[in-house]
């Protein structure tokens, strides 16, 4: 079989000759220490390790030639070097300070989408759907995932991660308590955009799986509450998922870190019925397969800390999780990009021991 078939055989509940070998990715810093380690010199990204390792990588899974969101992005530059740290102007059009090596997630300076008068110039110069370039050869793009036996994947944007992002999280908690017609207009607008791009780039196409990105939960629950998420999203999230249905996309995987379980009820009302990465210090697998049955396909859930604690703790995870396999509807991955805390030894132990229970 091919990668493409056994990705959309888990993913419709039927028996593949065995589970995709999938992995989400690396830290950078991960990778340089793993050089240390034996990792050899050459391998440098996430596509690297994945095909070093002979991994059916997630990095590996191309996507659909469409630009959602925004386009074109804002030009990133540094704004001032203070040696370790940088200021600058990211791609969302933030002011933010960043380390200058390293990964961390910047000090948001200022934001900015902060009026009505900064949405609609960037709805009219950045969201626009019908800006040149949005959308690239995707008869071409589907014809060569899909010769070489991958799926391909179309990226459906996303609601509140979106505004988060260009707004911060306590300027738009505040937008939907005291403008929420604002917030409503700004939602129906990433949803009018993502139609277009559905009907200009999905419409004929064997596309096999739709992404969404939503990162709007923390580590003790969701940042907007379920019963303000089930008004102003899910509805929205209905519109898309059901044309998308129409163009034949039943799989829609959501990628959202923290504790999820309480939004979950939404996303699968809305037509979203994938949860991914499963960040299982918070969320657990299990418990969702529990509540939610067949409705619910998860991707991810392995415990990166195990996987820092060593090879009794992998083989503990593995057998926690190996019922969850042989049930179906679940593909089994590091609940988030691998850290450098995890010793390369590890990991390769990790990927031997999981491939006995693919």
């Amino acid at each position: 079989m091919t990668t493409r078939e056994r990705f959309l055989r888990v993913l419709h509940w039927q028996k593949p000759d065995r589970v995709p070998n999938m992995e989400f990715g690396y830290w950078d810093e991960t990778i340089t220490c793993w050089h240390r380690q034996g990792l050899p010199e050459r391998i440098k990204t996430d596509e690297d390790m994945e095909r070093y390792l002979g991994l059916e990588g997630l990095s590996l899974i191309p996507e659909v030639p469409v630009r959602n969101g925004l386009f074109p992005e804002f030009e990133e530059k540094v704004i001032k070097d203070r040696g370790d740290h940088k200021l600058i102007i990211d791609k969302e059009g933030n002011l933010c300070e960043i380390l200058s090596s390293g990964s961390s997630i910047p000090r948001y300076i200022r934001h900015g989408l902060q009026t009505r008068a900064d949405w609609e110039r960037l709805r009219d110069e950045r969201l626009n759907p019908a800006s040149p370039g949005r959308i690239g050869d995707v008869a071409e793009s589907v014809d060569d995932a899909h010769e070489a036996g991958m799926p391909i994947r179309f990226d459906a944007g996303s609601l509140y991660g979106w505004l988060r992002n260009w707004m911060g999280v306590e300027n738009l908690s505040i937008a939907i308590m005291t403008d929420r017609s604002w917030v409503e207009e700004m939602m129906d607008h990433l949803v009018d955009l993502t139609l277009v791009l559905i009907a200009k780039a999905v419409s004929g196409h064997n596309v096999d799986v739709a992404w969404w990105w939503e990162d709007m939960c923390f580590r003790q629950g969701p940042l907007v509450s379920p019963q303000l998420f089930g008004e102003l999203m899910v509805p929205r999230y209905e519109r898309v998922t059901a044309e998308l249905k129409r163009h034949g996309i039943d799989v829609n995987v959501l990628d959202c870190d923290g504790r999820v379980d309480e939004l979950v009820p939404g996303w699968l009302g809305g037509g979203i019925n994938c949860m991914f990465p499963i960040e299982s210090l918070h969320t657990d697998p299990l418990t969702l397969r529990q509540r939610f049955g067949a409705r619910v396909l998860l991707m991810g859930g392995v415990n990166k800390v195990r996987l820092i604690e060593g090879r009794a703790a992998i083989d503990r995870e593995l057998e926690r999780l190996e019922p969850l396999v042989a049930q179906g509807g679940y593909i089994p991955c590091v609940d988030h990009r691998v850290p450098p805390d995890v010793a390369f030894e590890n990991y390769l132990y990790y990927l031997e021991k999981k491939r006995e229970i693919l």
